[in-house]
C-alpha cells in the first residue's frame, strides 16, 4: 500500500510535466505567437518575395547583396553548391520600429547525405561583410544571429541544428564547438532536402524571442512547431536585417524565397504612418525654405533681371478661373468636333439611301416594261450592271430551281438502281462460293445464267436512263433556258453514257474474276484427286 501511494503522485507529476512540455514545444496551425491586440503592419522596405524579386538590372529593391549571392525573379541563391562559396544580402536602411516578426521561406538542398556549412539570419546594428568567416558574414557582431548549421564540426552527431546566438560585438564565434558554448537556445531540426520549402518564423516582442520552424514535410504553410523561446532578450533598438550562407569542403544550394517583415505595435500606439507623414512634411518645409533662400541670393547677384518686381512669376501659372475657362473651352471644342463628324456620317447615309431608292425604282420599272428613267450623272448604266447584258426574270429562276430538283431526284433513282445491281452481284458471288467443289454439277450458276442476269440488269438501267432523259428534256422544251455560261459544262446524255460505260466495265471485271476463281478451284480439285489416288 505504501508503494502504491508513493508511485501515484510521482506518475501525476510526470504526466503534468509531459503536458507542459508538449504545450511549450508545439504551436497549432491557427495559433499566433504574438499577444492578442497587437497591431501588425507589413514592412515592404524590409521584405522581398517573388515574383519580380529582382529587377531587370539584377538589383533587389531596398536590399543589397554581394559575394557569391545570385538574385533572380523567384529567389535569392545566397550560396551556390560549389566549394568555399560565401554570400549575403542586407537591407539598405535600419529599422524604425522596436518589435518585429520575420518569416523566412528557404530551401537547403545538396547531393550528399551531409551538407555544409549552413545559413544564418542576422539582426545587427551594422551590416556585415559579404565574405565573412561566420556563415558568410562578419564575426564579432552586435545583435542577434539565428544559425541554421548543417555541418557537424564538433563530431557530436547533433546537426543539422538551429541555434540563437547573441553577441555584443566583443565575442568571437566558436566554430570548433558549433557555437554551443555561446548559444542562447536552440533545437535539433533537419532542414536539408525536404519535399517542400522550410519556413522559419522569428518574433521579437517585449524582450521575448520566439522561433518557430516548419520542417518542410507538408504543404500546410501554418504547420509550425516551437523551436525555442527565450525571455529577457535585449536587442539593439534599431538594426539591419540580413541573410548569409557559406559552403566548405561540402556544398549545398542555399535558396531564400521569402523574407517577410512585420512590425509589431502595442494597442493604442500611434501608427508609424503618421511619423512618416510628419517626416515628409518637415522635409517639404525645409525644401521650400531652401528654395526661397536660393531665390533671394539669385536676385542679389542679378539685380538687373528683376527690376519690374515679382509680377513676372505670375505669367508662368494660371489662376483657378483661367483653368476653369480653359477646361470649358476644351470641352466645347470636343463637342463641336463630334457634331461635325456625326453630320458627315448622316450625309453619307442619306446619299446611300438615295442611290438605293433610285436602283429599286429602275428595277421595278424594268419589270413592268416601262421606259427606264435616265441615269443620274456619274452613275453606272443599267445594262452594264447586269451580267452579260441579259436580264433574268422570276420564271427563269423558278425553271432553274425546278430543273435542279429534277436532276437531284434522277440522281437518287440512278443511285438506287446501281445499289440493286450491286446487291444482285453480291448474291451471285455468294452463291458461287457456296456451290459444291467436290464434283462439277450442271445445276450451279454457269456463264449463260450469269450473262442473262446481267442483260436484265442492263435493260433496267437503260430504261431508267431513258426515263430520266425524257424528264429532263421536257422542261427544256417548255422554256428555253440560257446556255451554259462557261465552256466546262457536261451534258446529261454524256454524263449518263460515261456512267453506263463504267458500270459495264465493272460487271465485265466481276465476270472475269469469277471465271478465274472457278478455273483455279477446278485445277485445285484435280490436284487433290491425283494426290489421293
Amino acid at each position: 500500500m505504501r508503494a502504491t501511494g508513493t508511485l501515484l503522485p510521482t506518475f501525476c507529476q510526470f504526466v503534468a510535466i509531459f503536458f507542459i512540455f508538449i504545450k511549450q514545444n508545439y504551436v497549432t496551425a491557427t495559433g499566433n505567437p504574438a499577444p492578442v491586440g497587437v497591431h501588425r503592419r507589413f514592412e515592404y522596405k524590409y521584405s522581398f518575395k517573388p515574383p519580380y524579386l529582382a529587377q531587370k538590372d539584377g538589383t533587389v529593391p531596398f536590399w543589397e547583396y554581394g559575394g557569391n549571392a545570385i538574385a533572380s525573379s523567384e529567389s535569392v541563391r545566397v550560396a551556390p553548391s560549389l566549394r568555399s562559396q560565401k554570400g549575403a544580402i542586407w537591407t539598405k536602411s535600419q529599422t524604425n520600429f522596436d518589435w518585429w516578426d520575420v518569416e523566412i521561406v528557404f530551401r537547403v538542398t545538396g547531393r550528399g547525405r551531409i551538407g555544409a556549412d549552413g545559413l544564418a539570419f542576422w539582426y545587427t546594428t551594422e551590416k556585415g561583410d559579404y565574405n565573412g568567416p561566420v556563415f558568410g558574414s562578419s564575426d564579432r557582431w552586435n545583435g542577434l544571429a539565428i544559425i541554421f548549421d548543417s555541418f557537424d564540426n564538433d563530431n557530436k552527431h547533433n546537426n543539422p541544428y538551429i541555434s540563437a546566438v547573441l553577441n555584443d560585438g566583443t565575442k568571437q564565434y566558436d566554430h570548433t564547438n558549433d557555437g554551443t558554448t555561446q548559444l542562447l537556445s536552440g533545437c535539433l531540426r533537419d532542414f536539408r532536402n525536404k519535399p517542400f520549402p522550410t519556413r522559419a518564423r522569428i518574433e521579437y516582442y517585449n524582450n521575448v524571442l520566439t522561433v518557430l520552424i516548419h520542417n518542410g514535410m507538408t504543404n500546410n504553410n501554418d504547420d509550425y512547431e516551437m523551436c525555442l523561446r527565450a525571455d529577457g532578450v535585449s536587442l539593439p533598438k534599431y538594426g539591419y536585417f540580413g541573410i548569409s550562407a557559406a559552403t566548405g569542403g561540402l556544398a549545398d544550394d542555399h535558396d531564400v524565397f521569402h523574407f517577410l517583415t512585420t512590425s509589431l505595435h502595442a494597442a493604442g500606439q500611434e501608427p508609424q504612418k503618421v511619423d512618416n507623414q510628419e517626416k515628409l512634411t518637415q522635409e517639404y518645409k525645409e525644401y521650400q525654405e531652401k528654395l526661397e533662400k536660393q531665390k533671394q541670393e539669385y536676385k542679389k547677384e542679378h539685380p538687373d533681371e528683376h527690376k519690374d518686381g515679382e509680377e513676372e512669376w505670375d505669367e508662368f501659372y494660371e489662376s483657378e478661373n483661367q483653368r476653369e475657362l480653359r477646361q470649358i473651352w476644351q470641352g466645347q471644342s470636343q463637342i463641336a468636333d463630334h457634331l461635325r463628324e456625326l453630320s458627315r456620317k448622316v450625309d453619307e447615309i442619306i446619299g446611300r439611301q438615295e442611290n438605293t431608292l433610285s436602283l429599286v425604282s429602275r428595277g421595278l420599272a424594268a419589270q413592268a416594261g416601262q421606259a427606264l428613267p435616265p441615269p443620274a450623272a456619274g452613275s453606272v448604266p443599267q445594262q452594264q450592271q447586269l451580267t452579260g447584258g441579259v436580264g433574268i426574270t422570276r420564271p427563269d429562276v423558278d425553271l432553274l430551281i425546278a430543273n435542279q430538283n429534277l436532276l437531284l431526284s434522277s440522281i437518287r433513282e440512278i443511285r438506287q438502281l446501281v445499289g440493286d445491281i450491286n446487291v444482285r452481284t453480291d448474291n451471285i458471288q455468294t452463291n458461287q462460293k457456296h456451290a459444291p467443289t467436290a464434283q462439277i454439277q450442271s445445276t450451279g450458276y454457269d456463264v449463260q445464267t450469269l450473262i442473262a442476269e446481267m442483260r436484265d440488269g442492263m435493260n433496267q438501267v437503260k430504261q431508267g436512263i431513258t426515263h430520266v432523259g425524257q424528264r429532263l428534256g421536257a422542261p427544256q422544251a417548255a422554256g428555253q433556258v440560257a446556255s451554259c455560261p462557261t465552256g466546262n459544262c457536261v451534258g446529261v446524255t454524256l454524263f449518263l453514257s460515261v456512267t453506263a460505260v463504267q458500270l459495264l466495265l465493272v460487271f465485265i471485271y466481276n465476270i472475269y474474276k469469277n471465271r478465274s476463281e472457278a478455273q483455279a478451284k477446278k485445277i485445285l480439285l484435280g490436284q487433290n484427286r491425283t494426290t489421293l489416288n
